[in-house]
């Protein structure tokens, strides 16, 4: 195996938002059906994008591996995570544009509704995952939107002993193959009924796990997270926060906890210090422009 070189590398998507803050959410044949935008930004996101940032931003040696279009877009999401300390030198340039999406944050709340569209010449092929970049790595972490790559890199640095994370965020043809490709799948609430067929999240929890050894996480928005680790479940309450935009909290909840594991945080730390990073990055606008220092979200936890 190479020596080591990263904690982490990323493997997978990244965004440019355009993010429309409204007075209140959108709903046809009612009062907010027609609604003055409040205020809009262009930010820059994307799952891995959002993820790799917070890693390095947390002190973890992070490169990013994926593609960005060769427009506007695509030079200023690979300007914004080289100037952010992601590694950028293994990212691809694609003629045709940029990843984006159109994001409307509810100001009353700040949950977001994610509008978005992807060129498929934006994917990476098999034979681009180095597997001597891959195995360069402390840990592996792939997204759900490039599923084939995902699971390509997966099989590559498990076979080298390398632990792997994973967002599963959506459903597709390739999900059940994604988890079981991945040491350690963290899922959106709402994906574990479909993949189970059981509506409460435990009995999810425990049906994944007779088919997946690893540590089995969960997001349950402002709830918290929940972990079955082996046969111990962990249920870690969300903190009280006055959310602003919950735009890539996600991502932010998943490199804390990729940072608590590699730190070898107890699984109950590990688990509190990821809610504790994604509840602060909700106090922000933005995706990347709210991922928090580590001195924050300890400050939270406190």
């Amino acid at each position: 195996m190479s020596l080591t070189k990263w904690d982490v590398l990323g493997v997978g998507c990244n965004s440019v938002d355009y993010v429309y803050r409204l007075p209140a959410s959108p709903k046809p044949d009612s009062a907010t059906s027609k609604l003055r935008i409040s205020s809009h930004h262009t930010m820059c996101g994307g799952q891995m994008a959002t993820a790799t940032a917070a890693c390095a931003k947390f002190g973890l040696r992070t490169a990013y591996l994926g593609s960005a279009g060769n427009d506007h877009n695509g030079r200023l999401i690979i300007s914004e995570l080289a100037g952010r300390g992601v590694d950028v030198s293994h990212a691809l340039t694609r003629e045709c544009a940029n990843r984006f999406a159109v994001i409307t944050v509810d100001e009353t709340t700040g949950e977001r509704i994610v509008l978005w569209d992807r060129d498929n010449r934006l994917d990476l092929s098999r034979a681009e995952l180095d597997p001597a970049l891959i195995n360069s790595a402390r840990l592996v972490h792939v997204d759900d939107e490039e599923q084939e790559a995902a699971i390509a890199t997966a099989l590559i640095a498990r076979k080298a002993g390398i632990p792997v994370t994973s967002d599963i965020d959506r459903i597709t043809n390739r999900t059940t193959e994604l988890v079981a490709a991945v040491s350690i799948p963290m899922f959106a609430n709402h994906v574990l009924p479909a993949i189970t067929g059981e509506s409460d999240v435990e009995r999810a929890l425990r049906a994944l796990r007779r088919t997946h050894q690893g540590m089995l996480c969960v997001t349950l928005g402002a709830e918290g997270a929940m972990l079955l680790a082996g046969d111990e479940l962990i249920i870690e309450k969300g903190f009280p926060i006055t959310a602003v935009d919950t735009t890539g909290a996600g991502d932010v909840f998943r490199a804390a906890f990729i940072y608590g594991l590699l730190n070898d945080y107890p699984s109950r730390r590990m688990l509190r210090f990821a809610n504790a990073a994604a509840a602060v990055s909700c106090t922000r606008a933005g995706a990347m422009a709210g991922v928090p220092a580590l001195d924050e979200v300890e400050q939270l936890m406190r």
